[in-house]
């Protein structure tokens, strides 16, 4: 910023670098990327994914959001749609998506839909959003968008309804819930793939941190610090004995985000990475390139990201399975390969006449544990 800048109390204009090209896989967090190669390995995944597209009636969601919201364009929230097109240029996005304002007063947005989706989000992130921190929310939609997840995000919400259902149910119910429990947990690393897709949409690292604040503590940051708030989010990882640890895998389980502290301090530590700047430098996958996605080496990546937060970790519970052996981080690492064989086997004995593990989910490390079908159904980013 100039010092007339400076002066007057202009709005800075930063300049941001349009990634050409950019592949969505060179932000996805690794635990996303291999939950999604690993599902759509998955033996008749595709007739399963056609038979609940059928049941998902999407021509009456977008007409009820046509009726009840407002639709985005040169028009209509003009801001709005100036930010929206910027940080689709910045994600090298041609074709902007349908976009739609709602009234709720709380900071929220979505990317939902099967063979069109489209963006909803909240008038109060109008409201409490500066414009770096709206470009970024509307970047983390787009980065939804860009990565597949609003159909499998769809998948879910149809799942969760059914598992509601068939609650009466004990063994249907059963397996139901275990597979919401494993698109939960991937829900939730692919909000940080998303939070990764609005930093650099927006090119702000503060813009993008801020949101997170915001989404803790509401609109005014005024009285609050980013290092403060990031001490705190470290603080939670490390605090308290056992039971504070069982106390946050139940608060975990059934929530779709993860918590704001954690998103923080993940978004802080891929920039810290040196990730963010490589991209910025140019230095990242192409939608053109030749080279093939492959299925094992992102379930190795994601079974490798696991073994890395499990090491990294100070939870108290997570501190004392280190202590009780290495195997443990080794077991839970290799969770998403064992799953990974399974799948591969369709579920088919094995030689030696026992069923192929179905619990070791690298969605999940606690699928099976999970005995609520309800969870958190906000839709906050």
């Amino acid at each position: 910023m100039s010092s007339d800048d400076e002066a007057t109390g202009a709005p800075v204009v930063r300049r941001r670098v349009i990634l050409t090209g950019i592949n969505s896989r060179a932000w996805e967090h690794p635990a996303d990327r291999g939950a999604l190669a690993a599902l759509r390995e998955l033996r008749g995944f595709d007739e399963v994914l056609k038979a609940l597209s059928g049941l998902w009636n999407e021509r009456a969601l977008r007409l009820e959001y046509l009726g009840s919201a407002i639709r985005v364009d040169h028009r209509q929230y003009p801001r709005v749609y100036r930010l929206f097109a910027e940080a689709a240029a910045a994600l090298d996005v041609t074709e902007l998506p349908e976009l739609y304002v709602q009234y709720d007063r709380s900071i929220n947005g979505m990317c939902i839909g099967m063979s069109k989706p489209f963006i909803v989000i909240n008038s109060g992130s109008l409201e409490l959003l500066d414009d770096e921190e709206l470009r970024t929310l509307l970047g983390h939609e787009i980065g939804h968008l860009l990565s597949g997840h609003a159909v499998y995000r769809t998948m879910a919400i149809i799942l969760h309804d059914w598992a509601a259902r068939l609650a009466w149910l004990p063994v249907g119910s059963l397996a139901l819930r275990a597979i919401s429990a494993g698109l939960r947990e991937w829900w939730r690393k692919a909000e940080l793939s998303a939070d990764r897709a609005g930093l650099l949409a927006g090119q702000d690292t503060h813009a993008s941190l801020r949101l997170e604040m915001k989404l803790a503590g509401g609109g005014d940051l005024s009285e609050v610090d980013v290092t403060a708030f990031l001490e705190q989010a470290a603080e939670y990882d490390r605090a308290g004995d056992l039971r504070d640890s069982m106390i946050k895998v139940g608060m975990v389980l059934d929530r779709t985000h993860p918590l704001p502290v954690a998103r923080a301090a993940a978004l802080r530590g891929w920039i810290d990475s040196g990730e963010y700047q490589r991209i910025l430098a140019g230095e990242y996958l192409r939608r053109d390139d030749p080279r093939a996605s492959s299925v094992r080496e992102d379930v190795k990546a994601a079974a490798d990201s696991y073994r890395e937060t499990f090491a990294r970790s100070q939870d108290p519970l997570v501190s004392l399975l280190r202590r009780l052996g290495d195997g443990a981080g080794d077991w839970v690492g290799s969770g998403a390969g064992r799953v990974r064989d399974w799948m591969a086997s369709g579920g088919r004995p094995r030689a030696n006449g026992t069923q192929s593990p179905r619990t070791d989910d690298p969605w999940s490390a606690a699928t099976d544990q999970s005995d609520e079908p309800g969870g958190d159904r906000g839709d906050q980013r």
